[in-house]
């Protein structure tokens, strides 16, 4: 039996939970460039939320005991990890203000692995790729800064990661695995080591390209059954009906699908589609349904913003140094991730409208979302504050339980945009 040595790159969302899982059964090295990340995970804290901290702990343990045979470690030292077999790439995979696909941690990370990987060695891909990356892209990147032959010396796999942030229903081991290999029985080897760890089982595609086509339509379905039920949204506040209501009704039928409106940002949903339609592009073809929901899904934040200013003039309020608070941050609810989120659309345009807005959000890291947004949000709600537009943006539990009229002047206007709230407290609902 070959004796694995793993190691994971990058340990976020997706890579520290795949981290502790494969060491209840082998020796795994997680590897960031975040130093301060690793000192906390050495430590058993994770501020992403995502792990079992007793996994965390016990993986931890168990690594000093056996001396490094088995459970697990983080590290930021390439040193560390020359002597593993099996390596793993979970960086992110996001899109550049134009849109398109950014491959530069994806590159970064096989240029760093071409300097570590010997004969035999494999090299499994997990971020989420247009349909041909993993051999177009990453392949040649290893081959040169490695000196070894692809198919030959190493080896590669792709197994798309499904992690769903926040979710503790659907997790790592509960959700069945794609699984890929650049040879038959390299695919076979990947996927029987995912099969050690996923209790729901995997399904092994037949080649790379089928495994990463199937991540990214995945979300690309998911982003264009929102974006329908998003424009629904636009059509039935012209008409002048709640859009909830009208859901509810069609959804009494045994073959619809009841998705609702709202943003849609995050990691996957917002990003993967573009993934999709730079391949389609490249090859000649313009998918214009995938990208019509992108661009219906992308205005959704200017709707509410709009709406937010239409309902306060239609109460009389002035709009110029108003005071609004977005409750929610996070792309999601009950999860610290604000990757892409698209919540700082409805700042950015209620402040194009001269609207004077603080957010607040219990989940959200101040640091992270002034690094990445150049937002200041509060720490607190500021006791006695009230505001002349409430705007619900997540709908994290603090939120729903949430007494608004501590927050809210009398002809206060509150819109909610998850449809979370009895809907005789809001003005308004997407």
């Amino acid at each position: 039996m070959k004796k694995y040595k793993i190691v994971v790159i990058g340990q976020g969302y997706v890579g520290l939970p795949l981290s502790l899982e494969f060491a209840n059964h082998y020796s795994v090295l997680g590897f960031d460039i975040n130093t301060q990340r690793v000192d906390q995970l050495n430590e058993g804290h994770d501020i992403t939320l995502e792990a079992d901290i007793e996994k965390l702990n016990k993986g931890l343990k168990k690594y000093n005991e056996t001396n490094g045979d088995l459970g697990y470690r983080a590290t930021s030292q390439l040193s560390d990890i020359k002597d593993s077999n099996i390596y793993i790439v979970t960086v992110p995979t996001p899109i550049d203000k134009y849109n398109a696909p950014d491959l530069g941690p994806l590159i970064s990370a096989s240029k760093m692995l071409g300097g570590v990987i010997k004969s035999g060695d494999i090299v499994i891909y997990e971020s989420t790729v247009f349909p041909g990356c993993t051999e177009e892209e990453c392949v040649p990147v290893l081959e040169k800064y490695s000196g070894l032959k692809y198919n030959e010396d190493f080896f590669v796999g792709y197994s798309p990661e499904r992690i769903n942030p926040g979710d503790k229903v659907n997790t790592l081991t509960s959700v069945k695995k794609v699984t890929s290999g650049s040879t038959e029985d390299i695919a076979e080897e990947v996927d029987a080591l995912y099969k050690k760890i996923i209790t729901a089982g995997t399904h092994k595609a037949s080649s790379l390209k089928v495994a990463e086509a199937s991540k990214a339509i995945e979300n690309a379905q998911r982003d264009v059954n929102i974006s329908f039920v998003n424009e629904l949204a636009l059509i039935f506040d012209r008409i002048g009906i709640d859009t909830n209501d009208v859901l509810e009704a069609a959804g009494t039928k045994y073959n619809f699908l009841k998705y609702k409106p709202g943003l849609v940002g995050g990691h996957c949903i917002s990003v993967d589609p573009y993934y999709l339609a730079h391949k389609a592009e490249q090859l000649g073809y313009h998918p214009d349904v995938i990208l019509s929901g992108r661009r219906v899904n992308d205005s959704i934040a200017k709707f509410i913003a709009s709406k937010v200013v239409k309902l306060l003039i239609a109460k009389g309020g002035i709009i110029k140094d108003s005071e609004a608070l977005i409750l929610g941050v996070t792309f999601k609810e009950n999860c610290p991730d604000v990757r892409n989120t698209k919540v700082v659309d409805i700042y950015s345009e209620l402040k194009d409208y001269g609207i004077n807005v603080d957010i607040y959000d219990p989940w959200a890291s101040k640091e992270e979302v002034k690094h990445e947004y150049g937002i200041d949000i509060l720490e607190a709600l500021v006791e006695g504050k009230k505001y002349d537009s409430v705007i619900i943006a997540v709908s994290h539990n603090e939120f729903i339980k949430m007494d608004l009229e501590q927050v809210k002047n009398e002809n206060a206007i509150v819109f909610d945009t998850k449809a979370c709230l009895d809907r005789n407290l809001v003005d308004a609902r997407l």
